[in-house]
């Protein structure tokens, strides 16, 4: 395992070759050139599926036929997209972590629930129950859990950044845990592609904040120096790091765009529209409109992009057809009012 010096890069190991941590790692060339803000598609809620290690995670897991918890719940989801009214994501976290997470069980955000035990056999009832009809499972306990959870994407298979920048960031969270006093308080799993491998490090962080309401708040470009203020100035004082913040659960489209707008130095570099940037896929692999959109392709992603970046363009163009509504207005005006002196002058004569 890769270990941490006080700069952010990585001591090597076996594990990790020298090469690999100078492209991939937290000192590579394309480190803080994107923005950020704005990042994160909207959603409502986030499934989490416990689910081996983030070693044995083929690229495609939730598509794999050697893998099939997770493939057949994708396709559940999926077939049931139309019915589920909350966008949903689905995201698959490492089981046997130390938190007591085991293949088979779900973790549900915002709602802050846990089942055990998710089968091929059930995965039917969990879908048509949970998310479709909002019901507990009846073929499992709803336990609530409590805390602060922290998903960090180590999905090596999928992309070598997350590979290299995840690992490093989970042992440093672990550490970091330890030393604040803060092990019962907050977990930390690593996750699968959740989108934007070039902000990698990427994780969220699911909390409770100081109105009870539960946030989903996700991060880019973090290294291990910004683990220590992550736990004390978001979770501990429920702060957002703007610096390194990708967006969060539920903001619509509208007001991710005016954050952009407004952040015009982030990281350092000055905003600026990316027509590139978002053809990487930024809502992760299962994730998208009606709850459901496995591996998005870059064809989607750039119709999106067209919306986002002529956001301004739209309202532009909406204002100038009012304009030539109003002017064809006027000229039929017009040309009725010279019609009617016409046939009085015909009628006067």
């Amino acid at each position: 395992m890769a270990s941490t010096s006080e700069n952010g890069t990585c001591d090597i190991s076996t594990d990790v070759v020298v090469d690999d941590v100078v492209k991939f790692g937290f000192q590579r060339e394309e480190m803080y050139t994107e923005k950020l803000s704005g990042s994160v598609n909207p959603y409502g809620r986030h499934v989490f599926l416990c689910y081996k290690s983030h070693e044995d995670w083929p690229a495609r897991v939730e598509s794999s036929d050697s893998d099939p918890l997770p493939k057949r719940l994708a396709g559940a989801i999926k077939d049931r997209k139309n019915d589920i009214a909350v966008k949903t994501l689905l995201t698959i976290c490492e089981s046997n972590d130390g938190t007591g997470l085991s293949d088979g069980d779900i973790l549900i955000f915002p709602e802050m629930i846990k089942y055990r035990g998710l089968e091929e056999s059930n995965i039917d009832s969990f879908v048509e129950e949970v998310l479709v009809n909002g019901k507990p499972w009846t073929s499992g306990a709803e336990e609530a859990v409590t805390g602060s959870f922290v998903f960090v994407c180590a999905h090596n298979s999928r992309d070598k950044r997350c590979g290299v920048c995840g690992p490093v960031l989970i042992e440093k969270f672990n550490e970091e845990i330890e030393v604040m006093g803060l092990k019962d308080e907050v977990f930390v799993s690593a996750c699968s592609h959740v989108g934007g491998h070039k902000y990698a490090g990427n994780l969220i962080i699911y909390s409770a904040v100081k109105d009870g309401r539960v946030s989903g708040h996700w991060y880019g470009y973090v290294t291990p120096n910004d683990v220590p203020e992550l736990l004390d100035q978001h979770i501990k004082k429920g702060e957002v790091i703007e610096r390194i913040w990708r967006g969060e659960m539920g903001v619509p489209p509208v007001e991710k765009a005016e954050k952009v707008v407004e952040q015009t130095h982030l990281n350092g570099n000055d905003l600026k529209e990316n027509t590139k940037a978002e053809k990487e896929n930024t809502g992760g692999c299962c994730q998208g409109a009606n709850g459901f959109s496995c591996c998005r392709d870059e064809n989607s992603e750039a119709k999106k992009d067209g919306k986002k970046s002529t956001y301004k363009f739209d309202l532009f163009t909406k204002k100038w057809e009012q304009h030539e509504i109003f002017t064809a207005a006027a000229v039929v005006g017009a040309v009725a009012t010279v019609a009617v002196a016409y046939s009085l002058y015909k009628r006067s004569r």
